[in-house]
């Protein structure tokens, strides 16, 4: 079966490229909200973001400036949901949204504090119709200091109550659109994209713990990213999608889930509104630009951010 893959330089906030009921499995990272690195991207596309950011530098009341913090972090999460939004449009009934996030912990002020994005999230998701279902933990290695081989801690060492919780998961959140999706009887392609008992059980488990070591060799354009290892596209896209399906990222990066859709045999749409992150989407896809690959037609499309 040849596949085809779309990347659109645009902003994801508008898939208009994209018609009503038409994808099958959504799967990204987004950037993440009160994350200093990602700080920039938000003041890009969001004017309102970036005066904020201003005003905290100026601020010298402590209440203010925490009331302003909140503000920026509200604005975030509402950039954010206008894709989800629209990931919800084009979506078929019974599609799946996928959604790689962090939570941040950040000082402000001298205190210590927690910004809890996959909760923000879900809140947005559900307001905007999906249904939630049971999300994945995804426990990533860490090269913070141990005690005596445990956790990596933070704060006050042995002495209580000051020190933290180390956070050492991510979130996968599983969201659906509407009802169960249906299929003819003994569909085809449904029988050819099955897995196997083994990866049922590994994949299906709330924790997962085995993708490990992929963080530290990412180069720092795939980290500004928030790139994923290809293990985390390769798992959802095989647990809830069938050969020929069109599988949507609104924020591609470097392409981790074009690729892995590729081999998978799926379609691909991405969004990526930074036009620096092309060529590293050209290499991993390894074609010169709008050049058709052995098993598949690559396409790029520059749209307006």
């Amino acid at each position: 079966m040849k596949t085809w893959h779309k990347v659109i330089i645009s902003d994801a906030r508008n898939m208009k490229q994209i018609r009503d009921n038409s994808i099958h499995l959504m799967v990204t990272s987004p950037p993440y909200p009160m994350i200093e690195m990602w700080d920039k991207q938000f003041r890009k596309i969001d004017r309102t973001i970036d005066n904020l950011w201003e005003s905290v530098g100026k601020e010298k009341e402590t209440s203010e400036k925490e009331r302003l913090i909140n503000k920026i972090y509200e604005l975030m999460h509402e950039n954010l949901a206008q894709v989800w939004k629209e990931t919800y449009r084009v979506l078929v009934e019974g599609g799946i949204a996928c959604i790689n996030i962090g939570d941040a912990t950040r000082s402000i002020n001298g205190i210590f504090r927690l910004f809890p994005n996959h909760s923000k999230i879900i809140e947005h998701c559900e307001k905007i119709g999906f249904v939630t279902l049971p999300f994945i933990l995804w426990k990533k290695p860490t090269t913070k200091p141990k005690y005596k081989g445990k956790g990596a801690f933070l704060g006050s060492g042995m002495l209580p109550p000051n020190a933290y919780v180390t956070q050492d998961c991510e979130f996968i959140l599983i969201f659906r659109k509407g009802t169960l999706r249906k299929f003819e009887p003994h569909d085809p392609l449904r029988y050819q994209s099955v897995y196997t008992k083994e990866e049922r059980n590994n994949w299906f488990t709330q924790i997962w713990e085995d993708i490990v070591g992929v963080k530290q060799s990412l180069s720092s354009m795939e980290r500004r990213a928030a790139a994923f290892p290809e293990e985390i596209p390769q798992r959802l896209i095989k647990m809830f999608s069938i050969i020929g399906d069109i599988v949507l990222d609104p924020f591609i990066g470097t392409g981790t889930t074009t690729k892995v859709a590729r081999e998978l045999k799926r379609n691909s749409i991405g969004y990526e509104i930074e036009p620096a992150f092309l060529p590293p989407i050209e290499e991993k896809m390894r074609i010169p630009q709008k050049k058709l690959m052995d098993d598949a037609e690559f396409e790029i499309i520059v749209g307006k951010s």
